[in-house]
């Protein structure tokens, strides 16, 4: 075998994990840092898992079902041995409790809307609406893919948006950038709309869970307060921005989009379903009704009224919901091990607030860039948790710029999607999304230190 085989990615991963189980067999975390049995175990645990969701070698579920798996018959006994209480139903819970029911409630109502083209409906008529002018039309399109993000997938949401405007894309003159405007505005507007609800994206529903068990409740409603406003403002940067870096000069677009019956009886039904949830889960602080009740509520409407199928059933995003699972399974060991208090200990809280939150912030937009943005809130949100002063802000400023990072056409699905029309070069999605990156991550810190502590 030769040494260039030796180093390819598969292998280096493989001794990185040899060495991780030749330091617990000899003890070697243990007595250099001095930690105890539980957090030598978790340390390896975590490290692996990273290891793992960073290079995609395994399936990210099949590493989340992993982290279960080896904390119940590796890290559970240890943990007992030092007298610490707990059993596997502890680990088990992460995998359906209040959370997965709110993103599996999620998933289902966007099968409703994709297969009685209820989105596509609605996109079109707003889109419609807005005359011809490019600036509007811009506007439009990302009003209309963050509003259709924050309800369903994004990576839906910008696969449907590209088509409906691929064709006016490809009308427009060969002199004009404005193309550019269109292409980037879809994917960036569905990363930032997904920050506006609990079910837009996975960061979210990790951050109400970790806060929840630190008895920080925060409703469905709540967060839309907290987040809509910060999102709002920045889909205006943004409009602002594609309009500066392309502008659209004296072009005119001349377009026509296709005219829809009237709806039909099931159509109806499900905008009645849709509402009906959405006021459930605005609505669940004051009916006693939990958002994940709400969500259950969702998939019995949907599968019972045989609006969805056995195959509407198999197509739903259990991969998400799994990798959702074994990242609150991984809070749950990194906090009865005691290492997320080891872990706080070493970051610099002796410093301000604002140091903290800041590096906080870079560190969860850099490691976005590379990795799944779940992957991400998972390893970072427990260390902000453990910390002793404004975790929940903490909290919720990692969830959101989870959400916000997107200089990297693999950075997303939706920029993925978007470098894949061919409408775009890496270079124009680097540039661009690094300065959205930026208006995102200085909008976050002023919402954090002078918005969130008027709602907390």
């Amino acid at each position: 075998m030769s040494i260039r085989k030796v180093f390819t990615p598969n292998y280096i991963i493989l001794f990185i994990l040899l060495g991780l189980l030749l330091l617990y067999f000899f003890h070697g975390l243990e007595a250099w840092f001095g930690v105890s049995r539980p957090e030598e175990i978790s340390i390896i645990i975590l490290i692996a898992t990273a290891v793992l969701w960073i290079s995609e070698a395994l399936p990210l579920y099949i590493t989340s079902l992993g982290v279960l798996f080896v904390q119940i018959f590796w890290l559970l006994p240890a943990l007992q041995d030092k007298g610490i209480v707990a059993d596997r139903d502890d680990f088990l819970i992460s995998f359906f409790g209040d959370i997965t029911l709110l993103f599996m409630g999620g998933f289902v109502l966007a099968a409703l809307l994709n297969k009685y083209r209820i989105s596509r409906i609605m996109a079109r008529y707003i889109i419609q609406k807005t005359g011809n002018k490019p600036e509007q039309i811009l506007l439009s399109i990302i009003l209309v893919s963050s509003l259709l993000s924050m309800w369903m997938s994004n990576t839906a949401t910008a696969a449907m948006m590209f088509a409906i405007m691929s064709p006016i894309v490809m009308g427009l003159p060969d002199t004009t950038k404005f193309s550019k405007a269109i292409a980037l505005a879809i994917p960036f507007a569905c990363n930032l709309g997904g920050i506006g609800t609990p079910i837009g994206t996975p960061p979210n529903a990790i951050a109400m869970e970790y806060l929840q068990q630190e008895n920080f409740h925060i409703s469905f409603a709540m967060w839309m307060v907290l987040a809509v406003p910060l999102m709002l403002i920045l889909l205006f940067l943004l409009w602002k921005l594609l309009l500066k870096l392309y502008p659209p000069g004296d072009l005119e677009i001349e377009f026509e989009i296709e005219q829809f019956h009237s709806l039909g009886k099931r159509q109806y039904v499900v905008i009645g379903i849709f509402l009906v949830t959405i006021l459930g889960w605005l609505t669940s602080g004051y009916t006693g009704l939990s958002t994940g009740m709400v969500g259950l509520f969702v998939v019995l409407a949907a599968f019972g009224s045989r609006l969805l199928e056995t195959p509407d059933f198999k197509n739903i995003s259990w991969d998400i919901l799994f990798m959702l699972g074994g990242g609150l399974c991984l809070g749950v060991g990194l906090r009865l091990s005691g290492l997320t208090d080891t872990i706080a200990q070493l970051i610099p809280i002796e410093n301000s607030f604002f140091v903290v939150l800041l590096f906080l912030v870079i560190v969860s937009a850099v490691m976005t860039t590379f990795m799944s943005n779940t992957a991400t809130a998972n390893l970072l949100i427990p260390v902000a948790v453990a910390l002793p002063h404004g975790e929940m802000i903490l909290v919720i400023a990692i969830s959101l710029m989870c959400s916000s990072s997107m200089v990297l056409p693999i950075s997303t699905p939706p920029n993925a999607i978007a470098f894949g029309s061919g409408f775009l070069q890496t270079k124009e999605m680097s540039s661009s999304g690094f300065m959205v990156t930026i208006i995102a991550l200085v909008g976050i810190l002023l919402a954090c230190l002078f918005y969130l502590p008027l709602i907390f």
